[in-house]
């Protein structure tokens, strides 16, 4: 691909990085996954633009959902496109039960992610923009939701979760909406493959995105960069109550389990807290906060000891003085009783 004119989207990208060094890391290994759509194609260019000033190894890489018939095709324009650009492409085709829907398909994305990221010794790179952002900001709040739901999306973390040593997603395009990427292309002359499920009104998401989020910006131009700006500064607030919390539970933990009598003294909010880092860090499934309060209440100081349910069979139990998690117990396997004719017959 042929290095465009500095533009004021390149001047601008540059600085942002440079003003956040660690978002996207000089002489750093990179693999940015590229649909295809306008997001992509706009920071593809703006990295291949940087390459030469921030020393990036940049590879790309497409994921295959085979959500539309006419996916392949674009898989494979889009490598034939690339390639003539001088830039391999690596291609990723889901089978049907990998991703039948969007949550599935996340998943499915993000693990192939995490494969190729750890063949390659690199670190991912996403498209998401500030639109993206704001687009889950609106959507946890409508349904409900803590700290850590509204701050979702940070700009970088842990490609797998709760092992901070894994690959690190990286969104460098959050500083952008989904205007301006459309306007990047535009201006630099850029091919856009749309993938026909992104214009569906059937999606949540979507509906937020052609009937929620343009009113918003009307109103308010600009509203979806700073909804994304005050989720980023929540993200910075949820990992560091995450690091007090991780500090505190070494305080409480005692005989395989947390200190009751401690645990009582602090406030419901702040057992809470406690509760869900222990569990999280205990591999316990998701928990609400609903039963997260409800479990805080029980535990506060006067109420007897008890026991609770929680997801996936795992058990809370607090007698006396500890506060103790079990895991699921597997039934033992048992063998079926044998039938004396039927030993009598293999025996003759």
């Amino acid at each position: 691909m042929k290095t465009t004119r500095w533009s004021r989207w390149h001047h601008r990208f540059h600085q942002h990085l440079l003003g956040q060094p660690k978002l996207l890391p000089q002489h750093g290994r990179l693999l940015l996954a590229v649909s295809g759509g306008q997001d992509s194609m706009a920071l593809l260019q703006l990295l291949l633009d940087l390459r030469h000033l921030h020393h990036w190894e940049l590879k790309l890489w497409h994921g295959d959902h085979r959500w539309h018939e006419g996916s392949e095709q674009i898989a494979s324009e889009l490598q034939n496109w690339c390639m003539q650009q001088g830039l391999p492409l690596l291609l990723s085709h889901a089978r049907p039960v990998e991703a039948k829907t969007e949550a599935t398909a996340r998943d499915w994305r993000y693990q192939e992610l995490l494969s190729h990221c750890n063949n390659l010794a690199c670190d991912a790179v996403t498209a998401h923009t500030a639109s993206d952002r704001a687009e889950t900001v609106i959507m946890n709040l409508a349904r409900g939701s803590d700290l850590a739901g509204i701050s979702s999306l940070p700009t970088k973390r842990a490609l797998r979760a709760n092992q901070p040593d894994s690959p690190i997603v990286r969104r460098p395009l959050q500083e952008f909406s989904r205007s301006e990427t459309s306007a990047i292309c535009t201006e630099l002359q850029l091919p856009i493959w749309v993938d026909p499920s992104n214009t569906s009104q059937a999606p949540a998401r979507n509906r937020i995105r052609y009937s929620v989020l343009p009113v918003l910006e009307a109103l308010h131009p600009g509203c979806s960069i700073r909804m994304a700006a005050t989720a980023e500064r929540l993200s910075h607030q949820a990992s560091n109550r995450t690091e007090l919390a991780e500090l505190a539970l070494q305080q409480l933990k005692c005989n395989d389990g947390l200190d009751r009598k401690k645990m009582g003294k602090l406030s419901t909010t702040n057992r809470q807290l406690l509760l869900a880092s222990w569990l999280k860090s205990s591999n316990v499934p998701q928990v609400s906060s609903k039963q997260l309060l409800q479990l805080s209440e029980r535990l506060e100081p006067g109420q007897p000891g008890g026991k609770a349910t929680l997801s996936k069979g795992w058990t809370m139990n607090w007698q006396g003085e500890t506060i103790k998690l079990e895991p699921v117990k597997e039934e033992p396997a048992t063998s079926k009783p044998v039938n004396p004719r039927n030993s009598a017959k293999k025996a003759t």
